[in-house]
């Protein structure tokens, strides 16, 4: 199984095979308009530019999940991302990413690369505390815990990494490099 078993609907209401990326490398992220970390959709769309000549892709998947901090229709969203970060990379519709409801492509996702904490420093500090009593016992479980998490997937669709949302796009730009 791979990512290019799943599917998604674009936020222009397109049905969208993620086969159609078969051969690249991706960055599959859930996002949000309203959160601490939105201004990463401008280091997204900067490594969107940088590298979709040689074969690389960013999809971003809005969701609602976490602080409802993406209340807004698909069109408003589409809208937004445009006009405030420049984003040209797919969106989906919204979607779950979190616990049962969650997309499928998600609910393999964390499977193929589980949580393993925040890292250090202050944000990630203040970020693993809120988790810790947000989540209690579910805490270390491998589901997504906040918006920005983003998995880096090889051109054979196998989930290579998992970044949390402290790591910003630019952190990510070597490991997407080695796989081009």
């Amino acid at each position: 199984m791979s990512v290019y078993d799943f599917s998604y609907v674009s936020i222009e209401g397109k049905p969208v095979a993620m086969s159609e990326y078969q051969g690249k490398v991706l960055l599959i992220v859930n996002t949000a308009s309203k959160c601490g970390f939105t201004p990463q959709y401008k280091g997204l769309e900067e490594l969107y530019n940088r590298y979709k000549k040689d074969g690389f892709a960013v999809i971003g998947f809005p969701c609602n999940q976490f602080g409802a901090q993406e209340p807004a229709s698909e069109g408003d969203i589409a809208g937004f991302c445009a006009v405030r970060y420049g984003v040209d990379f797919p969106l989906s519709q919204k979607v779950d990413v979190r616990g049962d409801a969650a997309h499928p492509l998600f609910k393999y996702l964390v499977t193929q690369k589980g949580f393993k904490g925040l890292g250090s420093g202050l944000k990630a500090a203040v970020l693993s505390a809120m988790f810790k009593k947000l989540y209690k016992d579910g805490y270390d479980d491998n589901q997504i815990k906040w918006n920005f998490t983003k998995f880096l997937i090889d051109k054979n669709g196998n989930v290579v990494n998992r970044y949390e949302p402290v790591i910003k796009p630019q952190m990510i730009a070597s490991a997407i490099e080695k796989l081009l």
